[in-house]
């Protein structure tokens, strides 16, 4: 039997109670960012308003690579948009494969992708960012020439710790005192990371404003800015809000038991 959402009645080993509190996303109803009994993992990264993130991811991702390929190549430049681009693209089917997880088997599945995938956002970015300081050092190029320069090196340094963070929650949790310890500092690696996606998607779009895009690729902004806000309108929705932490504060503020 289904509900009106299109997720059974009943999820093995769920109250109707718990369901509502931990499956509630940010937008919509109990089960509209959920992964279904039965369901694969894949199926994650469609679900609820994923499909708009997707819809967004893609054309970001064809958005960059086709100028760059329609467009003379430079060996120690070009590579650096098709890496950060497609390194964009990555921890974006991260998030999303992540978010629907309900049972802890799920979760334990869905974690591991997680980390695979954002090990592999990660040495895209790297490349990249070697890729861009190769290409200044040999051409004596101005390393904060513009706003998008800046922002770069803000976002990856903050990537790097939010990385490094992540990876000892979930591999190393001894550091932070035990297993309940570390599952007690998600939120905080949550929303981190979906602080960091914003700016992460800002760096993109400050990418527009720089000599290449103008003088060679030519990516509009206007275009860009329709990718993102796909992708926002997408990834934001399905946030759980138990997740956050986020019930607990209203709770607090509305004089309830938040436990």
């Amino acid at each position: 039997m289904a509900s009106a959402t299109g997720i059974p009645a009943r999820i093995p080993g769920a109250t109707d109670t718990n369901l509502t509190d931990e499956s509630e996303p940010l937008l919509g109803r109990p089960g509209d960012a959920l992964q279904r009994p039965g369901d694969s993992l894949i199926s994650n990264l469609w679900n609820g308003t994923g499909w708009i993130a997707q819809a967004g991811a893609f054309l970001l991702l064809a958005l960059i690579w086709s100028s760059v390929f329609l467009n003379p190549l430079l060996p120690l430049f070009s590579p650096h948009p098709l890496l950060q681009s497609l390194g964009v693209f990555t921890v974006t089917q991260a998030i999303l494969v992540l978010q629907p997880t309900w049972t802890p088997e799920e979760k334990v599945v869905g974690a591991r992708v997680h980390a695979s995938l954002n090990l592999l956002s990660f040495l895209l970015f790297t490349a990249g960012v070697v890729m861009i300081e190769v290409n200044k050092f040999k051409s004596n190029g101005v390393h904060f020439h513009s706003a998008h320069g800046y922002l770069g090196v803000i976002t990856a340094i903050a990537l790097l710790v939010q990385y490094i963070f992540g990876f000892l929650m979930w591999g190393v949790p001894a550091v932070f005192g035990g297993v309940d310890n570390a599952k007690a500092l998600w939120k905080y690696h949550r929303w981190s990371g979906y602080s960091l996606y914003i700016l992460l998607l800002a760096t993109v779009l400050s990418a527009t404003g720089t000599d290449y895009n103008k003088n060679v690729l030519d990516i509009k902004l206007w275009a860009v800015v329709v990718a993102v806000v796909l992708t926002v309108l997408g990834v934001y929705p399905r946030i759980h809000k138990r997740k956050l932490g986020i019930d607990r504060w209203l709770a607090y503020w509305r004089g309830e038991d938040a436990s």
